[in-house]
């Protein structure tokens, strides 16, 4: 069965040390998560999907986030880059795009998934929908912060009916692992850690 990819908020804010909210310890994922995407193959990957957080400053401060965090990835900013090149994937592996202005990727309704090479989009919830159709109910999740915006795309997933893999080594949290996040939030889902090649 192929599985589809997740690459949640791999931005310069998030991942450099000198972002606006920079996760401990996510500079040093840069690399290897660099040396993971390029490792897929075709023949196992429906696809790969890259979300970005993305703000305006005029809007931030009546967010639920302005309330735990400072402005931050702010749409047209280096802050707002991905700081991972989609470039190393595999050509014939399709990539695509996700805007969200909340932290969990499934709350927002008229989130469109967008083809990077043809810039064509398609709803996210026929997006997904479409993918579990054609037989891809296994996601891949890698990405930053695992205590927020991937446990929100994880629940999202399980609660759709696909299963869950996490790469171990490829995620920071903010005040907890991804183990944690596994073990304390879906003890009994199906979600579970992997060694990453």
């Amino acid at each position: 069965m192929q599985r589809f990819v997740v690459v949640v908020d791999t931005q310069a804010d998030f991942m450099c040390a000198d972002g606006a909210l920079p996760v401990a310890g996510a500079e040093a994922l840069i690399a290897p998560m660099q040396h993971w995407l390029a490792s897929l193959r075709p023949a196992d990957t429906a696809g790969a999907l890259f979300t970005f957080d993305t703000h305006s400053a005029e809007a931030y401060p009546a967010s639920a986030e302005a309330e735990q965090f400072p402005l931050h990835c702010v749409h047209g900013t280096p802050g707002w880059v991905n700081i991972l090149d989609s470039g190393v994937v595999d050509p014939a592996i399709p990539v695509f795009r996700l805007e969200k202005g909340v932290f969990d990727m499934w709350a927002e309704a008229d989130v469109a998934i967008e083809a990077i090479t043809t810039g064509e989009t398609v709803a996210r919830d026929a997006f997904f929908a479409s993918l579990s159709g054609r037989g891809a109910r296994k996601v891949a999740v890698i990405g930053v912060a695992a205590d927020y915006c991937v446990r929100w795309a994880i629940e999202g997933f399980v609660a759709r009916g696909f299963s869950v893999e996490l790469p171990t080594g490829l995620t920071r949290g903010i005040a907890r692992p991804i183990e944690q996040v596994v073990a304390e939030d879906f003890t009994n889902a199906a979600v579970r850690l992997e060694t990453a090649a």
